[in-house]
């Protein structure tokens, strides 16, 4: 299998609530909620819509997500992305034009061990512009 070859695919339309665990990479392009664990590549496409507590080795965002957040390797957000949560990763990568609204900690501290504030903060934030994509 290929480096950047996704096993499975969510596609658009498709809605999913409970536990996913994977291997290698995972594509979502309809909408999950629920606990995402892997040591491999989640991808989030830009018409997806994500709520729940990741945990992997990359996140590649272009879509909606609002949750807790762990990356152990990196965080890419596409010019399309939408993130709202707590993140630790030790490498961000942010395109011009992709939001964030949260708490981001870069050191060893796992978006879990953050303060409960700043849990609560994320969980109760809600867009400020009516056009904003991210709707739950």
């Amino acid at each position: 299998m290929a480096k950047d070859e996704i096993n499975a695919f969510l596609g658009a339309g498709t809605s999913y609530e409970g536990k996913l665990h994977f291997e290698g990479s995972v594509r979502i392009d309809g909408d999950f909620e629920g606990e995402v664990s892997s040591e491999g590549t989640l991808i989030i496409g830009q018409d997806a819509k994500v709520k729940g507590v990741i945990h992997v080795g990359q996140l590649v965002l272009s879509g909606n997500l609002r949750g807790t957040i762990e990356a152990r390797e990196k965080v890419v957000l596409h010019r399309t992305a939408h993130l709202v949560g707590c993140v630790s990763t030790p490498s961000l990568v942010m395109e011009e034009g992709s939001v964030l609204e949260g708490q981001v900690s870069m050191g060893t501290v796992p978006a879990e061990a953050l303060p409960e504030a700043f849990v609560e903060t994320a969980e109760s934030i809600t867009p400020t512009d009516e056009q904003s994509p991210v709707q739950y």
